[in-house]
């Protein structure tokens, strides 16, 4: 199908940007990489009546470590998440996310912000943010650099399907992740029917250790709920144990539990909890391996 009409705007600073969703109100939407609203106004699922394309803001465009923090701007490109030395090294979690999303092509222009702030509970990256325990940056009108800026917890962001803490008249801008200290390591697992599908069920896990037990864990789940869903109990059975065979069946029994899958095309739901058992189980095996010096 063919979207409907709207009128195109292509602001040249942020500020410009929160100034035009406050004047156009709420039919405006902002165009990052565009490869969740453009579908959706297709389908006609999505009718703005204005456009506000952000591709021209280039200081959105970053990857750097600051004060403790991984901060990516929100509109930098799946494919140089994908690409980063730095995020392969350090952060492999963000890259076994990046080479899921879809192809080559849209990876290319896919921003990361843009899927975060999206809220579509079927996008790769809000279960890693969530097991990661990442905070967003969202900035909105009001003095001369940028307007007024939050900081929001990745856990109080996400309201619903397609619902998230962002009011009308702000922007995500940022994305920040604590670094990692000391025995650390993360993963993130989908299964999708083909290539560039939507997952039927994904898990992220992210697991601290002190000596040889673990001391912190995030454990978050994909497509399975109406939010990215994190696994507490799942999580908190892991502090304190080593990890073992037995403790991450435990830990992936609990994931499965706690999931809200509905059955559709990709599967029934009891499909979608096992699947969730399994993937949960491989994220966690190999977050520890990664812990522990495996690539």
């Amino acid at each position: 199908m063919i979207p409907g009409s709207f009128d195109y705007h292509a602001p040249a600073t942020l500020n410009e940007a929160i100034k035009l969703l406050g004047e156009l109100g709420e039919d405006a939407k902002i165009l990052a990489g565009g490869h969740s609203l453009i579908p959706m106004m297709k389908l006609r699922l999505a009718e703005p009546t204005n456009l506000i394309d952000i591709n021209g803001l280039s200081d959105l465009n970053y990857i750097k470590e600051e004060n403790g923090y991984l901060c990516i701007g929100a509109m930098t490109r799946e494919a140089t998440l994908e690409t980063s030395d730095l995020i392969a090294e350090k952060y492999p979690i963000l890259k076994d996310t990046s080479e899921v999303i879809a192809d080559p092509l849209v990876r290319n222009m896919a921003t990361v912000g843009g899927n975060i702030a999206h809220g579509d509970p079927a996008n790769d990256h809000p279960a890693t943010m969530v097991a990661l325990g990442a905070e967003v940056v969202i900035k909105g009108p009001g003095g001369i650099l940028g307007g007024r800026e939050r900081t929001i917890a990745i856990d109080d962001f996400f309201k619903g399907p397609l619902m998230t803490a962002l009011e009308q008249n702000e922007i995500l801008t940022e994305i920040k992740i604590p670094n990692p200290n000391g025995k650390s390591g993360a993963t993130y697992k989908k299964l999708e029917r083909k290539v560039g599908d939507y997952a039927i069920a994904g898990a992220a896990a992210a697991l601290q250790f002190d000596g040889d037990n673990c001391s912190s864990a995030g454990i978050a789940l994909t497509n399975v709920g109406p939010t990215p869903i994190r696994a507490t109990e799942a999580q908190d059975a892991l502090v304190g144990t080593s990890v073992s065979s037995d403790d991450i069946d435990k830990a992936s029994e609990l994931a499965a539990a706690v999931a809200q899958p509905v059955g559709d095309h990709r599967g029934s739901e009891e499909y979608k909890r096992a699947v969730v058992k399994i993937l949960t189980a491989r994220a966690i095996q190999t977050a520890k391996d990664r812990a522990e010096g495996g690539s």
